[in-house]
């Protein structure tokens, strides 16, 4: 089968979704590679590299997607919503591979319900263990802590680590993570590298443990959480009361705290807004919140997307797209990723979707002209 990867259209995307080491795997499985002309060269992976391995490089996106049987991705659908028609020449039938943002209402998706693509969307993987070498949300989220944190060094006005030198000791930094999830926990991890005094809080109590077995310490608060985890690992939206009530027992967290970095996120949903515009008032002079959430609209009432907002002197940084800041390693953990999602359909060198297969099963959104899960079928018409 023709496999094909385009080189990513969306801004300030600077991903690829295969590097040259895992073509072998794919030509092996019996893939024929297509690679569009320059499609590495922004995440550091030239044309020449990809030839090496095996792949034919292509200098027409046009041709390009014109052979293809399997598209490989980043970002399609609603995730590259700046480019609805980008797949208009991929063959009927032909099916995509990549983040598709399938809650999101998007004209892209008319066009892959009259080309009758097969689509998945790689943000619906569950989180299983046979599932997590092609969990992209945890490996991107895995990026994202680490920026974030490097991110609130630059912009707050103290240094991390305890010093103690000829001019007096210096004290940790307070850094406070909100969300223990993939992005949360690589943050405690990279702010205690640092030096930093880390604490976290999570709705999931049963973080505590992994929170703690980083040296940090978990905060707790006198709150019914009930089920606040879905079967399928992500956390769920709580009530509008029960994030009043947090937001109260937080605001004494966030006033001793020089950084904050908050995560959390309900998928297909806005994020909660954790910190309102009075709690960043009671923070500290010289205080930061980096806000991971900012693309679903932000953890903190004042973030704005791809701004620093400066608050009564506390900076509410919203970053967006923090993977791609990263690209050479975030495209690494991708390719992965999404090379073991395509390989998990191929038996015998042919291609096999498997609806039995919970993982094949949960990304499928679209096959054969119709909307494979109904809750889809509102963002599809």
């Amino acid at each position: 089968m023709n496999v094909v990867v385009p080189k990513e259209l969306f801004p300030g995307e600077l991903r690829v979704a295969l590097i040259p080491a895992q073509v072998p795997q794919l030509v092996q499985a019996g893939a024929h590679v297509f690679i569009e002309q320059g499609a590495g060269e922004a995440s550091g992976y030239i044309d020449e590299e990809y030839k090496k391995k095996g792949a034919e490089i292509v200098n027409s996106r046009k041709n390009l997607l014109a052979k293809a049987q399997v598209v490989l991705k980043v970002r399609a659908g609603a995730a590259d919503s700046e480019h609805p028609n980008d797949l208009k020449d991929v063959p009927e039938e032909a099916v995509v591979i990549a983040m598709l943002e399938p809650y999101m209402r998007h004209e892209s998706f008319g066009l892959f319900l009259k080309k009758k693509l097969t689509a998945f969307s790689l943000e619906r993987v569950p989180r299983t263990t046979r599932a997590q070498a092609m969990d992209v949300l945890s490996s991107m989220a895995s990026v994202a802590g680490y920026k974030s944190v490097l991110i609130g060094a630059m912009h707050s006005q103290k240094m991390f680590p305890m010093m103690m030198t000829a001019a007096g000791t210096i004290r940790s930094a307070e850094v406070f993570v909100i969300g223990a999830g993939v992005a949360g926990l690589q943050a405690i991890a990279t702010a205690k590298r640092l030096g930093a005094h880390v604490r976290a809080y999570d709705i999931r109590t049963a973080s505590k443990e992994q929170v703690e077995s980083l040296g940090a310490r978990f905060v707790e608060f006198d709150l019914d959480t009930g089920s606040s985890e879905s079967n399928q690992g992500y956390a769920k939206q709580m009530s509008e009361e029960f994030y009043r009530r947090q937001r109260e027992l937080m605001t004494a967290e966030l006033a001793k705290s020089d950084v904050v970095i908050t995560t959390a996120a309900v998928p297909g949903k806005k994020a909660p807004v954790l910190i309102t515009a009075s709690m960043v008032d009671a923070m500290t002079d010289g205080s930061v919140i980096v806000d991971l959430a900012a693309e679903r609209g932000g953890n903190c009432e004042l973030t704005k997307l791809n701004e620093t907002v400066v608050a009564k002197n506390v900076r509410v940084v919203g970053p967006n797209n923090l993977a791609s800041s990263s690209a050479y390693h975030a495209s690494q953990m991708f390719s992965k990723n999404i090379s073991t999602f395509f390989l998990n359909m191929i038996k015998d060198k042919q291609w096999n979707i498997d609806l039995e297969d919970d993982i094949i099963s949960s990304c499928l959104v679209c096959r054969n002209g119709s909307v494979f899960d109904e809750s889809l079928t509102e963002y599809f018409s």
